[in-house]
């Protein structure tokens, strides 16, 4: 076993954290075999899966990453397997005063990348034009847009386009047209139009729905801009109208997104959203503190970092807001975690139910390890800001927002917001893109990347055998990342990703 800094891949296990009373398998383990420390595996343990180093009496707090993951269900001897069999969620949470963390002075090396720089002064990474709909009703008309223009070659005379994306959904109607369920999808279609990736957005309505494609126009500025449009299927006479009215649209929204051109932008303008998903044990220990040394360099730089999937930072909450600028943001964070105790509980859920069957399987045994993990994506830094889902952006750093810990609904909601890019960790394994933000993967282990190359841009698993740092590694990936802002394209951009992953949050009644 070992404390800290490179792991030798002939250790079995490690620990991560001096006061941790378990260790995690880096290997399959035998039964009886030595791990180090004088520990003994009692029984066959598989790869990151945990095992006691002390023994742990029957009520006694299980420690991982220095922090309580949970309580011994029974009394645990030293070397037995840990999981769900002797181990459960527990209430204990380490005591961390609420202070106002320091700003650190941005003393990092200016770096760049080319992107594209909009009239509202925000910038791209990439240049498409989105038909967007406004309700379900509308999904199939702008799917067939899209199909249309493609056959007839209108993006032929226009290779500074990235493409034409339609994105539907499942709502928009069936709705009270107030509340906070409504104002949530009003927020979510408008700030996916006004991300800095659309060069320009066509909207397609129905004509009878709630979210009334021409209200949403006006009421968030779009109406008289060259580089939107909007009309609805009823008025314009149907389906096949509506496609023909969507081509003359896009011939002239195509011109307006054309016109811009990449240019030098400091790494400052770069809006990052921060997924996991299909997380392991090791997804905690590599992929994302790897991904957290990143979001570090790119804060120094100026940038901003978007952390979101409340359920899935329960446990490790206290641990963000020690790291609030101010007492209000973590009164903020606070304020969201309360909402989500009443609502889980209001529809017979439980914020510390266990993972995912993936997550059990790759060895996470609670929400509470698996939270500590998945914070650590956000490295360092203070906290800056805690904004609702699909709230813009108001200030540079690293930010929280509130959002499902379903990955396509949670960058929904960080794209509205104004995420330009996507970083995503997995450890079991993740199909994963979002237009009109580019998605970079990275895998927690070498085995998944040598298993799913094609899907995988980053492996992090070098960390845990000492061929690489976390340093080193986020390192890579903020030199990845300003590639991809550049116009490097990522693996799921080439396997064509990205078209079906818009999913509003849906809260509230449906009608």
């Amino acid at each position: 076993m070992t404390l800290s800094g490179k792991v030798p891949s002939s250790f079995p296990a490690v620990r991560i954290h001096p006061r941790d009373n378990v260790v995690t398998a880096s290997r399959r383990i035998a039964a009886g075999e030595a791990i180090g420390d004088g520990v003994t595996a009692e029984t066959a343990v598989p790869m990151g899966h945990k095992i006691a180093a002390v023994a742990i009496g029957a009520g006694m707090p299980v420690l991982k990453y220095g922090q309580v993951i949970g309580a011994a269900t029974r009394d645990i001897a030293r070397g037995a397997h840990v999981h769900v069999h002797n181990m459960e969620m527990c209430d204990v949470r380490a005591e961390i005063a609420v202070n106002a963390a320091p700003v650190p002075t941005n003393t990092a090396a200016e770096r760049h990348f080319r992107g594209y720089r909009r009239p509202n002064g925000t910038v791209g990474v990439r240049n498409y034009v989105g038909v967007l709909t406004s309700v379900n009703c509308a999904g199939t008309a702008a799917r067939l847009i899209a199909e249309a223009a493609e056959k007839t070659g209108l993006l032929a005379d226009y290779p500074g386009i990235d493409g034409i994306v339609p994105i539907s959904h499942g709502t928009g109607c069936g709705l009270s047209d107030k509340g906070e369920g409504f104002d949530i999808l009003r927020r979510t279609l408008w700030g996916t139009a006004a991300n800095p990736n659309f060069g320009a957005v066509l909207l397609v309505g129905l004509g009878c729905e709630v979210v009334q494609s021409a209200q949403l126009a006006a009421d968030f500025g779009l109406r008289g801009r060259d580089d939107f449009q909007t009309f609805t299927i009823q008025d314009v006479g149907g389906t096949r109208k509506a496609v023909e009215r969507g081509l003359d649209a896009l011939r002239e929204l195509l011109p307006v997104a054309a016109a811009a051109r990449r240019t030098e932008c400091p790494a400052s303008e770069l809006r990052l959203g921060l997924q996991c998903g299909g997380s392991d044990a090791w997804s905690g220990l590599t992929a994302n503190p790897a991904l957290g040394n990143a979001v570090d360099r790119l804060v120094a730089l100026g940038g901003t970092a978007i952390l979101s999937e409340t359920p899935e930072i329960f446990g490790a909450d206290h641990l963000l807001a020690a790291r609030a600028v101010h007492p209000d943001v973590a009164r903020r964070l606070a304020a969201r975690l309360a909402w989500w105790e009443e609502y889980t509980t209001l529809h017979g859920a439980q914020m510390n139910s266990n993972p995912s069957p993936g997550n059990l399987a790759g060895g996470l045994t609670t929400i509470l390890e698996k939270s500590l993990g998945a914070v650590a994506k956000a490295g360092t830094s203070p906290l800056v800001d805690v904004i609702e889902y699909a709230e813009p952006l108001r200030r540079n750093g690293l930010v929280f927002m509130d959002s499902p810990g379903f990955d396509p609904c949670s960058a929904t909601g960080q794209v509205a917001s104004g995420a330009t890019l996507i970083a995503f960790t997995t450890g079991r394994g993740s199909a994963f893109g979002f237009k009109p933000s580019p998605s970079i993967k990275l895998s927690s282990n070498t085995p998944l990347y040598e298993r799913m190359t094609d899907d995988i841009d980053i492996d992090c698993g070098g960390i845990m055998t000492g061929r690489t740092t976390i340093e080193d590694k986020g390192k890579d990936i903020l030199d990845l990342l300003l590639d991809v802002a550049s116009g490097t394209r990522t693996k799921s951009e080439e396997l064509g990703y990205g078209g079906i992953e818009f999913v509003p949050w849906q809260i509230g009644a449906v009608m």
